[in-house]
């Protein structure tokens, strides 16, 4: 009898965005709702799909407040957690864009190249080969004005750069050999809190994604 082949393995990296924060009552959503799970249940069990998403993760950065939001200080263990990683999912740099760190689109995205960089090496470990990656970037972010979170974020930096983003990464994909999806073409931040994601939109986003994925499976 043949022996069973293993599942694709997709690993989903990101921050709040692909934890599953809901903007309404700041509780994660559901496995029915997030994208993530809803991206399992589109591939199915050709494929094992792992969620790496941290509230507040950034591509480079300490939080001076918070801590430990550090995304290329993160991803070395993700990586050794959950090899061997056929496809990884990277999603990050809404964080980056908060008015304490004043970082322009260009700026976010030479962060992000020292994230791809580590991403599509093979780590020294005998299951330790260069995964598939598809970069995203994050929705462009919405109006801040009388929100929560306007003291983080200001329409006039944040809420601008963050309408560059997109190109920017378009950019390091082709750089660095990855696939690329504009997330904002697909779905909009939500107007609760200008930053995360509505529940509605989050299955049609899983499709997209699984069409994406399994083009670099080859599946």
């Amino acid at each position: 009898m043949a022996e069973k082949k293993a599942p694709v393995a997709v690993v989903c990296f990101g921050d709040s965005l692909t934890w599953g924060f809901n903007p309404v009552d700041k509780s994660r959503y559901g496995h029915d709702v997030r994208w993530t799970r809803r991206l399992q249940m589109e591939l199915g069990t050709d494929y094992y799909v792992i969620e790496e998403g941290v509230n507040g993760r950034t591509t480079v950065f300490e939080d001076p407040t918070r801590g430990d939001k550090n995304g290329l200080a993160h991803l070395a263990t993700v990586r050794k957690t959950h090899m061997p990683i056929d496809v990884l999912v990277i999603m990050l740099g809404s964080n980056d864009l908060q008015d304490r760190f004043n970082m322009s689109a260009e700026a976010i995205g030479l962060a992000m190249g020292r994230v791809l960089y580590e991403a599509t090496r093979a780590t020294d470990d005998v299951e330790g080969r260069a995964p598939k990656v598809l970069l995203m970037a994050p929705p462009p972010l919405g109006d801040f004005s009388g929100l929560e979170y306007e003291g983080l974020y200001s329409n006039a930096h944040g809420g601008a750069q963050s309408r560059r983003l997109a190109e920017v990464y378009a950019r390091l994909a082709e750089q660095y050999g990855t696939a690329f999806l504009d997330v904002g073409k697909h779905m909009n931040a939500s107007p609760v809190d200008a930053i995360h994601f509505e529940a509605a939109p989050q299955a049609n986003l899983a499709k997209v994604i699984a069409n994406e994925v399994r083009a670099l499976a080859g599946i």
